[in-house]
């Protein structure tokens, strides 16, 4: 019978008919695990996360689970395992003992020995993500310097002339985290382009964080009209911070940035963003590894992705006259 199955020699059509025939009656399939043993192959990808205390974003977990779904769709498990601090250890397990057939690996840095660990292992892998002119890894971004010049330069056109880049935490930025320094590079390349006053805030990924970082932001900069974001998780403390503080997005003050489309959307009023196509870099990644594994020796493929900024409600022109903010938040 695993003649018939597997075609490597010739069977008899009227064989082969009788056996289908019997496989339909019994209901049987092939036992994967069987023939991932054959082949060489677990069959199931690794998929490397951010430790699960640091609480993944929605970005994050959307992404999460376009991989699970894009696995599932070409019969493939997955197994996630957590990189950073402590976890290290549970890379390295997945690495040394052979665990799975490829790894998806998050949250980049620009200098990232994981890359330089799996590159030794041979194992095969892509980044969502990529390191400092590394074109040997296969990857999938987000145009982070790209899209954040854009907001940047829509603020402009709506007459703010000093506007602030909310990034993420002190230490992802100090680790050479790649979509922190990618939308740096963009934040000053725009403010040089329109010749506009800029203040770049490190902010941790949490919405205390987020309302903490304007609270101080508006202290000392009273003449702020505008802030452009690559967190998130620190929208909500965002949108308390300049509720208490009296100020009406977006007529006393614009927010725009980058993020997933849900936190876009639940933010009020809804917020002019590029929204992240978590689901498509989840699917293109899986399939990117595919190849891979299945082509280890063919040149890495690189993949940059730029989504349209969408217009929702949360930008306008920048406000007149300005010292209206004094006298509101004193009442």
């Amino acid at each position: 019978m695993s003649y018939a199955l597997s075609g490597k020699r010739h069977v008899a059509p009227s064989t082969r008919r009788r056996i289908q025939d019997v496989i339909d009656e019994l209901g049987y399939r092939p036992n994967a695990a069987a023939r991932a043993l054959k082949e060489g192959r677990t069959r199931t990808i690794g998929l490397v996360i951010p430790p699960a205390g640091n609480r993944l974003t929605h970005m994050q977990l959307d992404f999460v689970a376009s991989v699970v779904d894009a696995a599932a769709r070409v019969d493939l498990d997955v197994l996630l395992s957590s990189s950073g601090g402590d976890h290290d250890r549970s890379f390295e397990r997945l690495v040394s003992e052979y665990r799975v057939d490829g790894v998806i690996l998050m949250e980049i840095r620009l200098e990232d020995p994981r890359v330089g660990r799996l590159q030794k292992a041979g194992l095969p892998f892509v980044g969502i993500g990529h390191t400092a002119g590394d074109q040997q890894m296969p990857w999938i971004d987000v145009d982070y310097a790209g899209l954040i010049q854009h907001c940047v330069r829509h603020l402009a056109d709506l007459g703010h002339r000093r506007v602030a880049l909310v990034t993420r935490s002190p230490e992802l930025i100090a680790a050479g985290y790649g979509p922190a320094r990618r939308a740096r590079e963009g934040f000053e390349t725009a403010l040089t382009e329109r010749g506009l006053d800029g203040i770049e805030v490190p902010c941790g990924d949490d919405a205390r964080s987020g309302q903490e970082c304007v609270e101080a932001l508006l202290r000392s900069h009273p003449d702020l009209t505008a802030v452009t974001t690559i967190n998130e998780a620190a929208l909500p403390g965002i949108q308390r911070a300049l509720a208490d503080t009296g100020l009406e997005v977006p007529y006393d003050f614009s927010i725009t940035g980058v993020a997933a489309r849900t936190w876009a959307e639940d933010f009020r009023p809804p917020l002019t963003a590029a929204d992240v196509p978590a689901q498509e870099m989840g699917e293109k990644a899986v399939s990117l590894l595919v190849e891979r594994i299945a082509s280890p020796d063919t040149p890495p493929r690189h993949i940059l992705l730029t989504p349209p900024i969408s217009l929702r409600s949360s930008t306008a022109a920048a406000p007149t006259p300005w010292p209206s903010r004094v006298d509101r938040a004193a009442h």
